[in-house]
């Protein structure tokens, strides 16, 4: 394992240092806690708090800033944050009118956020929460119950963050959550496995000439693996199944096209080329677009797509909203 770091065992917390040395215009470290929170001035808005394990980057920590996330919980590598990090991340965050989790859809996750929601409302503070569950690629796969949460969350985070920056009510962002997860559907694929620093070896093996599809981003298995193809096939099967996840094609959808980590831009945007034709052959009318790396999987080779059926005009205008974050 060739890795830029010191110790294994210390990487989330030097990698937290170093990028609020880096953004500290933006963003700060909560003191003793392995979360990031934003410097911009309280003005009495619903907070919003995000986080799940490291190896994401930039989720989630980068979304953190004005017009997104209030605060961001960052556990161990691919590992839930630990309730008392969550709860102090929403501490730090309210502004008195509340504080809203969006959570992905794993065990670890739901169970340490909602431990931290009971633990933050014995303290005066009121919450509520939604779960992501984006990913079609299969259910109920390892530390899930239903759909994995992956790449379409950062939409959750920009619609969500513009509301809140928009002076909605706690009820009106769960509202608007729980309206917005269920039009998202992400698919992905993997070229490599990623490899976790205190592991030391990739969490999965694909030969040189293999690909899996579905995979999910800790390295959970996906639904078939076979031999490499050509940009274009990809983006059919990818494509195809996720047009097929929505009932109707009518109206405007965004489109998430996101690196794993070590998928160069040159290759994502040979893919954008290809998925293009095939929604431009579908009939698709593509509103918004975004490509990058925004919710990676350490050193993983893949990447996956994301769509978004926009429901409201609302949701156009807060995906194109500027916001101040070090990732956006």
């Amino acid at each position: 394992m060739k890795k830029i770091i010191n110790d294994a065992s210390a990487v989330v917390d030097q990698m937290l240092d170093g990028l609020a040395y880096i953004h500290g215009d933006l963003v700060e470290r909560l003191d003793g806690f392995d979360s990031i929170i934003r410097k911009s001035p309280k003005t009495g808005r619903v907070a919003l708090v995000s986080g799940g394990g490291s190896g994401h980057e930039p989720a989630h920590a980068g979304f953190v800033g004005e017009g997104m996330l209030s605060a961001a919980v960052c556990g161990a590598v691919f590992t839930s944050p630990t309730p008392d990090q969550i709860l102090e991340a929403i501490k730090a965050a309210d502004e008195g009118a509340g504080v809203f989790l969006i959570i992905k859809n794993y065990s670890g996750d739901i169970m340490n956020f909602e431990m931290a929601q009971e633990l933050a409302e014995m303290e005066g503070i009121e919450v509520a929460s939604v779960v992501v569950d984006d990913d079609i690629a299969v259910e109920d796969s390892l530390y899930t119950q239903g759909r994995r949460g992956v790449a379409g969350t950062i939409f959750v985070h920009k619609i969500l963050g513009h509301a809140a920056r928009a002076g909605k009510s706690l009820a009106e962002i769960k509202a608007l959550a729980d309206e917005l997860v269920p039009e998202l559907s992400t698919l992905g694929l993997a070229l490599s496995g990623a490899t976790v620093p205190e592991v030391g070896k990739p969490g999965f093996v694909l030969s040189d000439d293999e690909i899996e599809y579905g995979i999910g981003i800790h390295g959970e298995p996906g639904y078939r693996r076979e031999k490499m193809q050509t940009s274009k096939v990809l983006a059919q099967e990818l494509t195809e199944k996720l047009l097929a996840s929505f009932e109707a094609r009518e109206g405007k959808f965004a489109l998430l096209i996101n690196g794993m980590g070590a998928t160069p831009l040159m290759e994502q945007y040979i893919f954008a080329k290809d998925v293009a034709g095939f929604l431009e052959q579908a009939g698709l009318q593509v509103a918004y677009k975004k490509l990058g790396n925004y919710m990676t999987s350490i050193d993983m080779a893949g990447l996956s797509l994301t769509l978004l059926k926009i429901k409201d005009e609302a949701w156009l205008t807060a995906l194109n909203s500027p916001v101040t974050t070090i990732a956006w």
